[in-house]
């Protein structure tokens, strides 16, 4: 940045707050190189907050499939991906953190302007958009297809029924443009942190369930029979957990009750891309950074390190105790596997009412990023204006909307968008743009920092060659054995 536009800048900041892009591109430092110095607001939002709002960009639904994957790698393996994609994601910010520490700018969009020009702003927020989108959709989807049978189960009434709140495409524009939307016309993230913090109660509530029924469902549990459908829609009965039942026929092979340490099998490889990309929160690094209450490079990284421990102590715990439950016989959505013996259950019911709160509350968190990154590529240097503020976010999620409810067979694109945009977020990107931004008098392009930022990024290349690999073997032999992501 050249020195006249940085005095202009500051000159204008006191002259007229809104005289930049409320979302915009950079901070500055003060003369003494101190503090940052934002060039649009001051960082008001405390530190936990900032750890609430980054924990819920991290916290998504793929937590209710970490039992399976568990399941299918045993319990040290999945220990030990599960501490390394955690370490990896710590030095993956720390990347982002430093690059936007030298060259005083907090938008990734822009950093991928000052590392590639235009191509990698573009680039940048294409595929936040793009990623962004996708679990958005995944999310909407959700509270779609398992709100209508939560409110079911609850009333217990017929499915065939016809009532409007029992169709889950009333449902799910109800949820968007009644709560989501409110939510996503925040100004200002830190906003959020309440919201967020309610989304990770919820999970909590979530967590300790599962620890709970782990001690109350034996193995091999008796699945829940048809022919006694009517007795349980009418109370609420404890089962007698003595043998397993599956299709009519009782299991009584207890090997299947023994937990394993190590799982190689068919469907061990799906778990490594799932668990690569369980702490994608990259996009919505830098915005916390900047509204963060008097933020340093190492206030930001205690905050990421700090959300990122209490996810990663939350995702072990959820599938060590999900699998501990129902070992082989659980399945890809933890939470079906506990209606298999009740789907009556008050407490599993009011879990699920709690897990499609904490999807819900996670979308204007996830929607932020997009936003800003739509006003970078298409509104470059515009002051903010609250018509196009709502706008951009009632257009996104009414484009999200009509893709869930008139056109969910394409939502299976999102997954080869996100196995591509994914790693590109994470792995790619910041190490480029370490290896471009960080001036070689600092570090010389053979330096340590500059070689392992290189094998980051030959990483996240790995990453995204398996996940597409995975998707096109899945499509080809229509197996679905992929796992649900993020």
């Amino acid at each position: 940045m050249c020195v006249p536009m940085k005095t202009m800048m500051e000159e204008e900041q006191f002259d007229d707050p809104e005289s930049t892009l409320a979302e915009n591109i950079e901070f500055l430092p003060n003369g003494d190189g101190k503090k940052p110095r934002f060039t649009d607001f001051e960082g008001k939002t405390s530190f936990g907050m900032s750890v609430f709002n980054l924990g819920n960009a991290i916290m998504g639904s793929g937590i209710l499939g970490l039992a399976y994957a568990m399941a299918n790698t045993g319990i040290l393996l999945f220990l030990f991906l599960l501490t390394a994609v955690a370490g990896l994601s710590c030095y993956s910010i720390h990347l982002l953190l430093k690059c936007s520490g030298i060259v005083g700018i907090r938008s990734y969009e822009q950093l991928g302007f000052r590392a590639f020009g235009m191509t990698g702003k573009m680039a940048a927020g294409i595929a936040i958009t793009l990623q962004n989108i996708g679990a958005m959709s995944s999310y909407l989807y959700i509270v779609k297809s398992e709100f209508p049978l939560v409110l079911q189960a609850f009333l217990k009434t017929d499915t065939s029924s016809g009532d409007w709140y029992l169709n889950g495409n009333y449902l799910v524009v109800l949820v968007s443009f009644s709560v989501i939307l409110p939510l996503a016309l925040m100004k200002q993230l830190g906003y959020l942190g309440y919201s967020s913090g309610f989304s990770l109660s919820c999970m909590v509530f979530f967590l300790s369930a599962v620890i709970y029924k782990k001690f109350q469902i034996l193995c091999p549990f008796e699945e829940f029979s048809a022919n006694s459908t009517l007795a349980h829609a009418h109370s609420n009965v404890t089962v007698n957990h003595a043998h397993s039942y599956h299709n009519g026929h009782v299991m009584e092979d207890d090997s299947l009750c023994s937990p394993q340490m190590f799982t190689v099998n068919s469907q061990t490889a799906y778990t490594i891309p799932i668990l690569a990309f369980a702490f994608v929160c990259h996009p919505e690094v830098l915005p916390i950074y900047t509204e963060l209450r008097n933020p340093t490079q190492k206030k930001m990284q205690h905050v990421s390190n700090i959300s990122i421990l209490i996810m990663y102590t939350m995702y072990f715990l959820a599938a060590l105790f999900g699998y501990l439950t129902f070992f082989t016989n659980v399945e890809p959505e933890l939470l079906h596997t506990y209606s298999r013996i009740d789907p009556y259950d008050t407490l599993i019911l009011c879990v699920r009412l709690a897990v499609l709160t904490a999807v819900t509350l996670t979308v204007p968190i996830v929607l932020f990023p997009v936003r800003r990154a739509i006003q970078e590529m298409a509104f470059p240097n515009k002051t903010f204006n609250w018509i196009r503020h709502i706008a951009i976010a009632f257009i996104l999620l009414t484009f999200i909307n009509m893709l869930v409810i008139f056109a969910p067979n394409i939502l299976g694109i999102f997954g080869i968008i996100g196995a591509t945009s994914a790693p590109c977020l994470i792995f790619i990107f910041p190490a480029v743009f370490y290896i471009r931004i960080v001036p070689k008098d600092k570090e010389p392009m053979r330096s340590t920092p500059k070689i392992f930022a290189a094998c980051f990024a030959g990483l996240g290349v790995l990453f995204m060659i398996m996940s597409l690999s995975f998707i096109i073997i899945d499509w080809t032999t229509g197996s679905g054995s992929a796992l649900g992501g993020h």
